[in-house]
């Protein structure tokens, strides 16, 4: 079977340089590096072990960051980390500079994964969440190469896509050394696919394990008492929208700042898209609706300020902690949903779409606490907002449940290590 989807991978090339363009159009960043996609890439030279760690874009790279500065403490370790996102790739280099070796992973057809394995000669795979591909595990595997998946996750949607090539799934699936599960579900429907049992860990989720440091802690203070206009006025976070989310949270302020109230004349609604490509279309559409906004990289807004537009990068985690109220985006529109333990470790009350399937277990013991409330309009998006611009006891109160879902989960991180440790 793996046969097959390799040969059509093969005839897709066309179409995938033809994607690459398209999206090179839209985001310049797709249109460098290619090479690197086709695994022609500098030798590594270490005498180390050398640790492959794949996050493909933002979200799975910083939920491996803690990971990452742990296995960096290890001198014996060369750690290379691939994306596939230029997104994710900027973030990279932000965070870790040149401490690690750093190209985007080569697509999943076997020369261009030999030629990667071949000029960095791992010894360790981990792969962060569901990002597996047959050709990369075999290579592995024929190499003897351990291959472990890391914070695993599988949503029902996902597995459906994956048994409609359930021969080559469950051979793919059978050649991974170890797989650290989230949850029981998730394991539940790997092992449908082919996972053995014996090679299955539930260990939780690490996003849970998310610690604030003292830096951003003191930076979300000072940038706080700046949008509150020294506690004037509320602020409402959109984090991580999508296409298509944008014009309805707009709706929802709209009918928020319409009620009259003065909390909800004087709320800031801080709006950031998922994708940098996307900052100028936002922007336009903010003062298309006749809003005064100011981007964050412009670093000040004023008392008549309506919408800031978060269009830097790296800085998610930051404007979370300056805000009162969190919308978690890609949830409105088919996507999955994105990070709520973010927002739930700076003790803010949560609201989202219900298209959350891709964070199916956060989003439950989020719910059942009452820190997270689900809507499917921008009307009663805006009904949950006023709700809680209007009512201090009840910010505190969901904001404090979140926190203690959060704390009450912890522990995925040190059983993560201890399943990478055997490998070492």
């Amino acid at each position: 079977m793996r046969w097959f989807y390799t040969l059509i991978f093969y005839l897709a090339i066309p179409v995938i340089l033809l994607r690459l363009l398209w999206r090179a159009w839209r985001a310049p960043a797709y249109a460098r590096r290619w090479h690197e996609r086709f695994g022609f890439i500098p030798e590594l030279e270490t005498e180390k072990k050398v640790v492959w760690f794949h996050t493909v874009s933002v979200g799975e790279f910083l939920a491996a960051l803690p990971l990452i500065r742990i296995l960096q403490q290890q001198a014996q370790v060369q750690l290379v980390i691939t994306t596939t996102t230029p997104t994710g790739s900027e973030r990279v280099r932000a965070a870790l500079g040149d401490s690690v070796y750093h190209v985007y992973a080569p697509y999943d057809l076997p020369d261009c994964v030999a030629r990667f394995l071949t000029r960095v000669q791992p010894q360790l795979l981990l792969i962060m969440e569901t990002e597996l591909w047959p050709n990369t595990i075999a290579a592995c595997a024929q190499r003897e190469i351990p291959a472990l998946l890391i914070n695993g996750r599988l949503s029902a949607r996902s597995a459906r896509g994956y048994a409609r090539f359930g021969a080559m799934t469950k051979d793919m699936l059978e050649q991974l050394t170890c797989a650290a599960i989230q949850h029981t579900d998730d394991a539940a429907r790997f092992q449908q696919l082919g996972l053995p049992a014996a090679a299955t860990v539930v260990t939780g989720n690490v996003k849970f394990d998310l610690t604030l440091g003292e830096d951003v802690l003191a930076q979300a203070h000072i940038l706080k008492h700046q949008w509150t206009q020294g506690g004037e006025r509320l602020v409402w976070i959109a984090a991580s929208t999508h296409q298509g989310e944008d014009e309805q949270i707009l709706n929802a302020f709209a009918q928020v700042r319409a009620s009259g109230t003065d909390a909800a004349k004087k709320l800031l609604l801080v709006l950031v898209p998922r994708h940098p490509e996307r900052f100028e279309r936002v922007g336009n559409l903010c003062v298309a609706r006749g809003y005064h906004m100011v981007r964050r990289s412009q670093k000040t807004i004023a008392a008549d300020t309506d919408v800031l537009l978060g269009d830097t990068m790296g800085e998610l985690l930051l404007l979370l902690g300056a805000s009162d109220i969190s919308f978690v985006g890609g949830s409105l529109v088919p996507t999955g949903g994105h990070n709520f333990m973010e927002p739930a470790a700076w003790q803010l009350p949560l609201l989202s779409g219900t298209h959350v399937f891709n964070f199916a277990e956060a989003a439950r013991l989020l719910q059942e606490a009452d820190a997270l409330r689900l809507v499917d309009t921008a009307e009663a998006l805006a009904q949950e907002v006023q709700c809680l611009i209007s009512d201090e006891g009840e910010r505190k109160k969901r904001g404090q449940a979140a926190l203690s879902v959060a704390n009450s989960n912890r522990g995925a991180m040190a059983k993560t290590l201890n399943i990478i440790e055997r490998y070492l």
